[in-house]
């Protein structure tokens, strides 16, 4: 994870400001972080944070400084942005971006302050709201940042920071350890889960399989029978599917009922 999110941070930083960047990212893995344990209302307020942070990080691209502590007002900004002068500035940067934020910022700023006491709870949708507009804005932030890049990298590279975070696998070194495999097979879908979406070769998961304590044989057929659940590059190198994936988060909801 913590890989995943250096690219990111670096991408963005080619184009955007360090000190906010870091604060974007940082409040999207919170936000992310707070959807996955069910907690709608802190996932939504850490999505508010983000849109502060890319916000600042938007005005200081387009030359201006943002002001200090209580002085900064998020909806002041968004219409500032939208005022700026149309040659001047991608309209990305003044007006789509911008208005992604407002729309996700009302969600975030009003959490659970819009719906009556005796309705079905509704702040389950208002975060999952939140979470996928942040995570376009994120995903236009680096595009716009790193114009070369194919926008499938781009969706691949935001993927890679929502992806469940569970502490049921370590990396240590560049060594992937899974904690609650109960075979060859398990672990070896836990690995790849771990590293998702980057590949891992044949032999390297053999290792890695190896180093969990199973045979080497053991680990050979385990890597040769995953067939249906991974993309093989041709040459070896192996990323997991849909149904690899599948796999993986039901052996993590399993490994959490056990907790």
């Amino acid at each position: 994870m913590a890989q995943h999110k250096r690219t990111v941070n670096n991408l963005l930083k080619d184009t955007f400001p360090a000190r906010h960047v870091d604060a974007a990212v940082r409040h999207f893995q919170g936000m992310v972080e707070e959807f996955q344990k069910s907690k709608w209302d802190d996932s939504a307020a850490k999505g508010g944070k983000f849109i502060e942070a890319v916000l600042k990080a938007l005005w200081v691209f387009v030359g201006e400084t943002p002001p200090a502590g209580k002085d900064f007002k998020a909806s002041k900004v968004m219409t500032q942005l939208e005022q700026r002068p149309a040659a001047g500035h991608p309209d990305t940067i003044r007006l789509t971006i911008p208005r992604a934020c407002r729309f996700a910022y009302e969600i975030a700023s009003n959490r659970g302050a819009r719906h009556d006491a005796d309705e079905i709870d509704a702040n389950e949708m208002d975060a999952s709201t939140v979470l996928g507009v942040c995570a376009w804005i994120l995903s236009e932030m680096v595009r716009v940042s790193q114009k070369g890049l194919d926008l499938t990298q781009v969706r691949s590279i935001v993927e890679s920071l929502m992806r469940r975070r569970f502490p049921f696998t370590e990396e240590i070194d560049g060594r992937v350890y899974a904690d609650i495999a109960g075979s060859a097979h398990e672990a070896a879908i836990l690995i790849l889960w771990h590293i998702y979406p980057a590949r891992m070769s044949n032999t390297e998961l053999v290792e890695s399989l190896v180093r969990h304590d199973y045979s080497r044989n053991n680990a050979n057929v385990t890597v040769s029978r995953l067939t249906r659940f991974v993309d093989d590059d041709e040459i070896g190198n192996l990323r997991l599917r849909n149904t690899g994936l599948r796999r993986a988060e039901d052996l993590i909801v399993k490994g959490s009922l056990n907790l």
